[in-house]
């Protein structure tokens, strides 16, 4: 069996990469990527919002409800609050546990026929990234008609996908807030990627009671995810102040709640942190899409699960998650893109200052007059003075929309708070210069 995977790229962005050139076609792709209308999910958070979330859909007058997960889930009993809710409401349900790391295609068309079967009209994704992703594919294509195949690719449907929902029980992926789907070709070894952002899912519970009993390995896994992604939805090229505000809600989250569910899994507010901390990440890197470290874990890919990838390709990685803070990895990562934004704004006129050395080297006329130096006291020039001072206050109000939707303003703003502490006790941090930096810092 092979190990290595590729990610089909589809045919269309491939012919625009070789006629007009990679750089220009990052660019083009990040403009459009910022102007796209993409959907937020409603979301549901605390103990209990996968039952809230059942209550939900049962008075929104569904006839039969699909809920795709993975045999590990079911046999766990995760889906009980879920289920009693449907049942307590009328609303029939049928469940689908056969999605496996990666989301193949023979068993995302078991998962197609079977809907069909029982004439579903909504669909539950409960679980990991890999039933996540099956289940917005089988949406799609029940809608549609179509075999997943026909829908690699962006923008392949001519209809949005059946009504979906979604229950995480893990704290990585962020595929609840995310607009793509990647399902696997057993037969050619290649990742599939589908791609719409109707694929949103309208709702979304996170519900941390869900995920106390993961093993530490994946926890550690999918923290570390999580991390990555926002860490390269920061440094990317198509970063914004908005997906900034999310990347650094998310590492400043992650930073105070990893070790902590790592030692004591059974800490649902550490673990509801680390939920809405891997949501964050999701809606950072949505906008402005990860990096090379994920483009050089798909290489590594199937079968791998894609939370393990980075801890095979740099397993020290990991386990310095549960170092102390001082030696913490995604602390120094956050730092030297701090310092890396800073220095991008000081360095912002350096071509000029190299053209002006070379200019002062050149021999000069005999006559001409000495080149003028700007009065003492005088306010510097725009690069000449350095960092503009300033700050950017970084805001809790991303996380108070999840204690609004949970009924509880107070524990949204008490979240909001706890966001900016985490962010705070990142010591010697410069401070965030305001507008647009440069980007590529390194950690």
């Amino acid at each position: 069996m092979k190990t290595n995977a590729m990610t089909e790229v589809p045919g269309g962005v491939a012919d625009m990469m070789w006629s007009v050139g990679l750089s220009t076609a990052k660019r083009a792709a990040g403009v459009v990527t910022g102007l796209l209308p993409i959907p937020q999910p409603t979301l549901l958070v605390g103990p209990g919002s996968s039952r809230r979330l059942g209550e939900a859909l049962a008075g929104f007058g569904y006839r039969n409800v699909l809920i795709v997960t993975d045999r590990v889930v079911a046999q766990k009993g995760l889906l009980s609050g879920l289920i009693e809710a449907l049942d307590a409401g009328g609303t029939a349900h049928v469940v689908f546990d056969a999605i496996t790391p990666d989301a193949p295609i023979p068993l995302i068309e078991k998962g197609i026929a079977f809907c069909t079967k029982h004439g579903c009209d909504a669909v539950v994704a409960f679980g990991g990234g890999s039933p996540m992703d099956a289940a917005k594919t089988i949406a799609l294509a029940v809608a549609n008609r179509k075999h997943p195949r026909k829908l690699v690719g962006y923008f392949k449907g001519l209809r949005g996908p059946l009504p979906l929902y979604a229950v995480p029980t893990t704290a990585g992926t962020g595929s609840e807030v995310t607009v793509a789907a990647v399902v696997s070709e057993p037969d050619t070894n290649r990742k599939l990627v589908i791609a719409d952002t109707r694929l949103v899912p309208s709702m979304a519970a996170l519900d941390p009671a869900l995920m106390t009993g993961l093993p530490r390995e994946v926890t550690a896994a999918t923290g570390m995810d999580a991390l990555t992604h926002a860490v390269e939805a920061f440094v990317g090229l198509w970063a914004s102040p908005h997906t900034d505000r999310m990347a650094l809600a998310a590492v400043g989250m992650i930073y105070a709640n990893l070790r902590t569910v790592y030692r004591n899994g059974r800490d649902l507010a550490a673990r509801e942190r680390m939920a809405l901390a891997a949501t964050f990440a999701g809606l950072a890197f949505t906008r402005a899409n990860v990096g090379y470290v994920h483009a050089i874990a798909h290489q590594l890919g199937w079968p791998l699960p894609h939370a393990a990838r980075p801890r095979q390709r740099d397993h020290a990685a990991v386990r310095a998650a549960l170092r102390e803070p001082g030696d913490h990895p995604a602390a120094r990562c956050a730092r030297g893109a701090r310092r890396g934004r800073q220095a991008g704004r000081a360095a912002r006129g350096a071509r000029e200052k190299v053209h002006r050395v070379r200019r002062s080297a050149q021999p000069r006329p005999r006559n001409s007059p000495p080149p003028r130096r700007p009065a003492r006291g005088g306010r510097p020039g725009p690069r000449e003075g350095g960092v503009p001072r300033g700050r950017r206050q970084l805001s809790g109000s991303a996380v108070h929309v999840a204690g609004a939707v949970r009924g509880d303003p107070a524990a949204g703003a008490a979240t909001g708070h706890r966001a900016e502490a985490a962010l705070s006790r990142d010591r010697g941090a410069p401070p965030l210069p305001w507008g647009k930096p440069r980007r590529g810092a390194r950690c």
